[in-house]
């Protein structure tokens, strides 16, 4: 694992134990510990367990999600090292888990300014009701829907300085899309999380305004890397790439079905 990718992995580490309402220390389990949080029952994000690198048998982890994260429809855990979690793989879809990866995909923010207009830092007050509409046109389930939109504010804890960014169309300053901007400058990172724009505002722009803007206020909060995850399977992987991001490693998911 490089330098950067190594500092990535320890910035998600602290991320979910600073937000999480409960963390439960696994010291038999080395490198093994499950953040919950009952409000957000049904936020995988708040609710699972994270493996950080080798040292527990893999045919534990099933077992370990089971009986500290409780009564579940689904259970997630989260394999930090690349290698460790093709090792694990096997082990885990044997126990019926399917496995995601997102790819680890960073570059520097030297030089970055503010674009005009620029995404600037909003309450999440100003963006909640355009993040509702949204998961509910990709979820259903009320409990669920609302979840995954007031689950937001809990980030604020994550990291030492954390923004929700919104773009906003000309003519009448709608929220056309938005991204979770975190700020890390002991690190020397910052991480742009869930970049979502409107789907009647997609092809105008919005994103690159979004992306610029979280660049330039990294910048100028003197951190030189920005870093974000890009599902290994979908089209925005490409999209970043060819806005000067470039891969340097990924991180598994596995779900159970």
């Amino acid at each position: 694992m490089s330098d950067l990718l190594e500092r990535v992995a320890a910035f998600h580490v602290a991320f979910a134990r600073r937000q999480a309402a409960e963390i439960v220390e696994l010291p038999e389990f080395p490198g093994v510990f499950a953040v919950r949080n009952p409000e957000f029952a049904l936020s995988h994000e708040h609710n699972h367990l994270i493996v950080t690198g080798p040292g527990t048998d893999p045919v534990a982890l099933p077992g370990l999600a089971t009986r500290w994260l409780g009564p579940r429809q689904q259970y997630a855990i989260t394999v930090l090292d690349e290698e460790w979690g093709d090792r694990v793989t096997p082990a885990l879809v044997g126990a019926g888990y399917e496995r995601g990866t997102a790819v680890v995909m960073a570059r520097d923010t030297a030089g970055c300014a503010l674009p005009r207009p620029a995404a600037l830092p909003t309450d999440y007050a100003d963006i909640r009701e355009a993040v509702l509409a949204q998961q509910s046109e990709w979820y259903e389930g009320e409990d669920l829907i609302r979840q995954l939109a007031d689950r937001r504010p809990a980030r604020l804890r994550g990291a030492e300085r954390v923004h929700f960014l919104a773009a906003r169309t000309a003519a009448d300053g709608e929220v056309a899309a938005w991204v979770d901007l975190y700020l890390e400058p002991a690190a020397g990172l910052a991480q742009l999380e869930d970049l979502v724009t409107v789907g009647r505002h997609r092809g105008a722009g919005h994103g690159d305004t979004l992306l610029a803007s979280g660049l330039a206020l990294a910048a100028a909060a003197g951190i030189p890397r920005l870093f974000l995850l890009a599902d290994a399977a979908d089209w925005p992987r490409e999209w970043y790439a060819r806005r000067g991001f470039t891969e340097i490693g990924g991180i598994h998911s596995f779900h159970s079905r």
